[in-house]
């Protein structure tokens, strides 16, 4: 029995053969998806090869704490936002000893959206040590608490090779 479906734990796997064949470490940085990333990544055996450190930063105080997220920006630009997906990526690197890290903060709903941030919204953010920053603002749609935190992992995978290609 495997706890994620099919597509998610094939990204997951071929991410961890290629990474420990090229000696990368990852750090995830997650709000919406509450660890739901490093939680594929460790699904797949000889994981710890690959995997430093996941931070669950579900509270604004988290983000700021764990990760060094600036109050002034959560306050500006709330923490469901690009700024917010940068400074958490930037964070989990520098907190960690990986070599490249994915940060996402979102909004799964049910409730919690609102015109300007419906439900759906997630900001991504990927980043190796020695690479540009990525980002992605996607909108999922109201298709499901489960469904938009799934749809983050795949995304999130997506960009974790994307960013050390």
């Amino acid at each position: 029995m495997t706890l994620f479906p099919a597509d998610i734990e094939e990204m997951a796997r071929r991410i961890v053969n290629d990474f420990t064949l090229r000696k990368l470490m990852v750090a995830t940085a997650e709000s919406c998806t509450g660890g739901l990333i490093a939680g594929a990544l460790t699904e797949i055996a000889g994981s710890s090869a690959v995997v430093d450190r996941g931070f669950v930063t579900y509270t604004n105080e988290a983000k700021s704490d764990l990760l060094g997220v600036q109050t002034e920006a959560l306050r500006q630009y709330g923490a469901v936002s690009r700024e917010t997906a940068l400074q958490m990526v930037n964070g989990a690197l520098y907190r960690s000893r990986a070599s490249v890290a994915v940060a996402v903060t979102g909004i799964a709903g049910p409730g919690g959206g609102s015109n300007e941030k419906p439900v759906g919204l997630v900001h991504l953010a990927a980043k190796a040590c020695n690479g540009d920053p990525l980002h992605r603002e996607m909108r999922y749609g109201d298709i499901g608490r489960t469904e938009i935190r799934l749809a983050t992992v795949r995304t999130a995978l997506e960009m974790l090779v994307e960013a050390t290609s």
